[in-house]
Protein backbone atom coordinates (compact mmCIF):
# COMPACT_ATOMS: atom_id res chain seq x y z
CA UNK A 1 0.00 0.00 0.00
CA UNK A 2 1.32 3.45 -0.98
CA UNK A 3 1.94 5.58 1.73
CA UNK A 4 -0.13 8.85 2.07
CA UNK A 5 1.49 12.32 2.59
CA UNK A 6 0.75 13.85 6.22
CA UNK A 7 -0.63 16.88 6.01
CA UNK A 8 -1.46 18.67 9.80
CA UNK A 9 -4.19 21.33 9.67
CA UNK A 10 -4.03 24.19 12.02
CA UNK A 11 -7.04 26.02 12.56
CA UNK A 12 -9.30 27.60 15.02
CA UNK A 13 -12.40 27.94 12.72
CA UNK A 14 -14.28 24.32 12.66
CA UNK A 15 -16.04 24.98 9.46
CA UNK A 16 -12.76 25.53 7.46
CA UNK A 17 -11.40 22.50 9.13
CA UNK A 18 -13.90 20.19 8.03
CA UNK A 19 -13.50 21.72 4.29
CA UNK A 20 -9.78 20.99 4.48
CA UNK A 21 -9.59 17.82 6.16
CA UNK A 22 -12.76 16.56 3.40
CA UNK A 23 -10.98 18.10 0.02
CA UNK A 24 -7.07 16.48 1.40
CA UNK A 25 -8.93 13.39 2.39
CA UNK A 26 -10.51 13.23 -1.14
CA UNK A 27 -7.32 13.95 -3.07
CA UNK A 28 -5.14 11.41 -0.84
CA UNK A 29 -4.20 12.71 1.96
CA UNK A 30 -4.06 11.47 5.56
CA UNK A 31 -5.23 14.31 7.70
CA UNK A 32 -5.12 15.43 10.84
CA UNK A 33 -6.62 18.62 12.67
CA UNK A 34 -5.25 20.57 15.65
CA UNK A 35 -7.58 23.97 16.86
CA UNK A 36 -4.66 26.20 17.91
CA UNK A 37 -0.68 26.26 17.78
CA UNK A 38 0.51 24.27 21.18
CA UNK A 39 -1.91 21.59 20.32
CA UNK A 40 -0.04 21.70 16.78
CA UNK A 41 3.37 21.57 18.24
CA UNK A 42 2.57 18.29 19.92
CA UNK A 43 0.59 16.63 17.09
CA UNK A 44 3.81 17.05 15.13
CA UNK A 45 5.79 15.73 17.61
CA UNK A 46 3.74 12.71 18.04
CA UNK A 47 2.72 12.29 14.45
CA UNK A 48 5.14 14.39 11.99
CA UNK A 49 3.64 15.39 9.25
CA UNK A 50 4.78 15.79 5.71
CA UNK A 51 3.47 19.55 5.23
CA UNK A 52 1.75 22.15 7.92
CA UNK A 53 -1.33 24.05 6.49
CA UNK A 54 -1.73 26.61 9.35
CA UNK A 55 -4.27 30.05 9.49
CA UNK A 56 -2.72 33.34 10.65
CA UNK A 57 -5.15 34.32 13.57
CA UNK A 58 -5.36 31.96 16.21
CA UNK A 59 -5.35 31.94 20.09
CA UNK A 60 -2.85 31.98 22.49
CA UNK A 61 0.07 30.67 19.57
CA UNK A 62 -0.74 32.76 16.19
CA UNK A 63 0.60 31.36 12.84
CA UNK A 64 3.39 33.61 12.83
CA UNK A 65 4.38 32.01 16.02
CA UNK A 66 4.00 28.50 14.98
CA UNK A 67 6.38 29.20 11.79
CA UNK A 68 8.99 30.42 13.92
CA UNK A 69 8.94 27.48 16.23
CA UNK A 70 8.56 24.75 13.85
CA UNK A 71 11.46 26.30 12.22
CA UNK A 72 13.38 25.68 15.12
CA UNK A 73 13.65 22.06 14.82
CA UNK A 74 12.39 21.24 11.46
CA UNK A 75 12.47 22.07 7.83
CA UNK A 76 9.10 20.95 7.31
CA UNK A 77 6.84 22.75 4.68
CA UNK A 78 4.56 25.20 5.43
CA UNK A 79 1.49 27.08 4.09
CA UNK A 80 0.06 30.00 5.67
CA UNK A 81 -3.77 30.92 5.66
CA UNK A 82 -4.23 34.67 5.23
CA UNK A 83 -7.15 37.11 4.37
CA UNK A 84 -6.77 39.39 1.42
CA UNK A 85 -5.06 42.14 1.88
CA UNK A 86 -2.62 41.34 5.06
CA UNK A 87 0.16 41.92 3.06
CA UNK A 88 2.39 43.07 5.79
CA UNK A 89 1.33 39.61 7.62
CA UNK A 90 2.32 37.52 4.54
CA UNK A 91 6.08 39.33 4.29
CA UNK A 92 6.59 38.21 8.30
CA UNK A 93 5.13 34.83 7.99
CA UNK A 94 7.45 34.00 4.87
CA UNK A 95 9.96 36.00 6.60
CA UNK A 96 9.25 33.15 9.84
CA UNK A 97 9.68 30.50 7.73
CA UNK A 98 6.73 29.69 6.02
CA UNK A 99 6.98 28.35 2.02
CA UNK A 100 4.13 29.74 0.80
CA UNK A 101 0.65 31.11 1.50
CA UNK A 102 -3.09 31.00 0.45
CA UNK A 103 -4.90 34.41 0.47
CA UNK A 104 -9.16 33.33 1.46
CA UNK A 105 -11.17 32.89 0.18
CA UNK A 106 -9.46 29.89 -2.37
CA UNK A 107 -10.34 27.30 -4.49
CA UNK A 108 -9.44 23.71 -3.25
CA UNK A 109 -7.95 23.54 -6.59
CA UNK A 110 -5.42 26.39 -6.09
CA UNK A 111 -4.51 24.73 -2.37
CA UNK A 112 -3.79 21.21 -3.80
CA UNK A 113 -1.80 23.00 -6.60
CA UNK A 114 -0.06 24.52 -4.09
CA UNK A 115 0.52 21.46 -1.51
CA UNK A 116 1.42 19.38 -4.68
CA UNK A 117 4.36 22.35 -5.41
CA UNK A 118 5.72 22.47 -1.55
CA UNK A 119 5.88 18.69 -1.58
CA UNK A 120 7.74 18.05 -4.60
CA UNK A 121 10.08 20.99 -3.09
CA UNK A 122 10.89 19.33 -0.01
CA UNK A 123 11.12 15.88 -1.43
CA UNK A 124 13.82 16.65 -3.92
CA UNK A 125 17.21 14.89 -3.41
CA UNK A 126 19.45 17.62 -2.38
CA UNK A 127 22.17 18.27 -4.99
CA UNK A 128 25.74 18.88 -4.61
CA UNK A 129 26.17 22.73 -4.73
CA UNK A 130 28.82 22.03 -8.25
CA UNK A 131 26.05 19.74 -9.40
CA UNK A 132 24.51 21.28 -12.69
CA UNK A 133 20.94 22.15 -12.13
CA UNK A 134 18.13 21.47 -15.22
CA UNK A 135 15.04 23.12 -14.48
CA UNK A 136 12.56 24.14 -16.95
CA UNK A 137 13.89 25.85 -19.58
CA UNK A 138 17.06 26.49 -17.27
CA UNK A 139 20.54 25.14 -17.34
CA UNK A 140 22.97 26.73 -14.54
CA UNK A 141 26.42 25.44 -14.11
CA UNK A 142 27.65 26.90 -10.13
CA UNK A 143 30.61 25.85 -10.78
CA UNK A 144 31.82 27.53 -14.31
CA UNK A 145 28.78 30.06 -13.60
CA UNK A 146 27.33 29.23 -17.40
CA UNK A 147 23.73 29.63 -17.75
CA UNK A 148 21.24 28.92 -20.85
CA UNK A 149 17.43 29.36 -20.94
CA UNK A 150 15.61 27.90 -23.44
CA UNK A 151 19.08 26.31 -24.93
CA UNK A 152 20.89 29.96 -25.47
CA UNK A 153 23.63 30.74 -23.80
CA UNK A 154 23.27 33.80 -21.32
CA UNK A 155 26.02 35.90 -19.76
CA UNK A 156 25.13 37.46 -16.02
CA UNK A 157 26.82 39.35 -14.13
CA UNK A 158 28.19 38.08 -10.83
CA UNK A 159 25.44 38.99 -8.46
CA UNK A 160 22.95 38.45 -11.42
CA UNK A 161 24.12 34.67 -11.72
CA UNK A 162 24.01 34.35 -7.65
CA UNK A 163 20.24 35.81 -7.33
CA UNK A 164 19.26 33.38 -10.85
CA UNK A 165 20.75 30.46 -8.89
CA UNK A 166 18.85 31.09 -5.37
CA UNK A 167 15.65 31.54 -7.42
CA UNK A 168 16.47 27.88 -9.37
CA UNK A 169 17.09 26.47 -5.96
CA UNK A 170 13.56 27.67 -5.05
CA UNK A 171 11.30 26.84 -7.97
CA UNK A 172 7.83 28.17 -7.13
CA UNK A 173 8.35 29.32 -3.64
CA UNK A 174 7.33 32.81 -2.48
CA UNK A 175 10.69 35.09 -1.89
CA UNK A 176 9.88 38.14 0.29
CA UNK A 177 12.52 41.02 -0.77
CA UNK A 178 14.08 40.34 2.77
CA UNK A 179 14.86 36.91 2.07
CA UNK A 180 16.51 37.44 -1.15
CA UNK A 181 18.38 40.66 -0.04
CA UNK A 182 20.16 38.92 2.76
CA UNK A 183 20.77 35.65 0.70
CA UNK A 184 22.70 37.48 -1.68
CA UNK A 185 23.62 40.75 -0.71
CA UNK A 186 23.79 39.88 3.62
CA UNK A 187 22.07 40.69 6.06
CA UNK A 188 22.75 44.55 6.20
CA UNK A 189 21.54 45.08 2.76
CA UNK A 190 17.78 43.95 4.33
CA UNK A 191 15.97 47.43 3.94
CA UNK A 192 17.50 47.74 0.40
CA UNK A 193 14.54 47.25 -1.23
CA UNK A 194 15.14 49.58 -4.37
CA UNK A 195 18.77 47.72 -4.68
CA UNK A 196 17.12 44.66 -5.23
CA UNK A 197 14.28 45.88 -7.79
CA UNK A 198 17.49 47.24 -10.21
CA UNK A 199 18.69 43.62 -10.32
CA UNK A 200 15.71 41.79 -10.93
CA UNK A 201 14.84 44.45 -13.96
CA UNK A 202 18.62 43.90 -15.16
CA UNK A 203 17.92 39.77 -14.95
CA UNK A 204 14.65 39.85 -16.62
CA UNK A 205 16.18 41.57 -19.55
CA UNK A 206 18.82 38.85 -19.68
CA UNK A 207 16.15 35.67 -19.31
CA UNK A 208 12.78 37.01 -20.37
CA UNK A 209 11.52 36.60 -23.97
CA UNK A 210 9.50 39.89 -22.87
CA UNK A 211 10.80 41.46 -20.00
CA UNK A 212 7.84 43.61 -20.03
CA UNK A 213 5.55 40.35 -19.67
CA UNK A 214 7.74 38.21 -17.51
CA UNK A 215 7.19 34.61 -17.56
CA UNK A 216 9.67 33.31 -15.28
CA UNK A 217 10.67 35.93 -12.35
CA UNK A 218 7.12 36.52 -11.21
CA UNK A 219 5.99 39.66 -8.79
CA UNK A 220 4.16 39.30 -5.98
CA UNK A 221 2.84 42.60 -4.87
CA UNK A 222 4.20 44.28 -1.77
CA UNK A 223 5.71 40.58 -0.98
CA UNK A 224 8.80 39.80 -3.05
CA UNK A 225 8.70 37.46 -5.96
CA UNK A 226 8.25 33.65 -7.22
CA UNK A 227 10.29 31.90 -9.91
CA UNK A 228 8.56 29.65 -12.36
CA UNK A 229 11.39 28.06 -14.61
CA UNK A 230 9.13 26.91 -17.23
CA UNK A 231 8.17 23.47 -18.80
Amino acid sequence: MENKKRILVVDDEQQITLVLRSGLTKHGYDVRVAAEGESALELFRAWPPDLVLTDVSMPNISGLELCRRLRAFSGVPIIVLSVKGDEGIKIEVLDAGADDYVTKPFGIGELLARVRAALRRSSAVAEDKDTVIEEGDFCVDPQTRDVSVAGKDVHLSPKEFDLLLYFIRHPGKVLTHRTLLAKIWGGNSVEQTEYLRVFIRHLRMKIEPDPAMPRYILTDPWVGYRFVPGK
